[in-house]
């Protein structure tokens, strides 16, 4: 997978689709929490899609900053995997893409309306 699916990420956060402030400098917290959740979430969905990762040489710059945010907020990472599973989500649905927990949720759903 390159960084395509980083930049989508990205592009999620627009204030007219899920909101994140994208106006941080680099190396600031609030930077290095933002390319941690457009990491996370383009993992995500190359997990979803079945695709390889391919794109890791990118990782080295935002390493140390992402290690410093982790320190400082121990709760940095289940923010960030919040944020993540959100853009991943909606870049899913934007894509027509249904996922096998949505097919599930729509059984069950079925199932209960018997």
């Amino acid at each position: 997978m390159d960084g395509t699916y980083h930049e989508l990420s990205h592009w999620t956060g627009h204030a007219s689709r899920l909101g994140r402030d994208l106006k941080n400098r680099f190396g600031t917290a609030a930077y290095a929490a933002e390319e941690l959740v457009a990491e996370l979430s383009s993992a995500m969905l190359g997990a979803e899609l079945g695709l390889p990762v391919t794109h890791l040489d990118s990782h080295a710059s935002y390493i140390e900053h992402w290690l410093k945010l982790l320190k400082d907020d121990d709760r940095a990472i289940l923010t960030a995997a919040a944020k993540a599973e959100e853009a991943s989500t909606l870049l899913l649905k934007l894509g027509g893409r249904v996922t096998p927990d949505q097919i599930d949720d729509a059984s069950d759903d079925a199932a209960l309306a018997a």
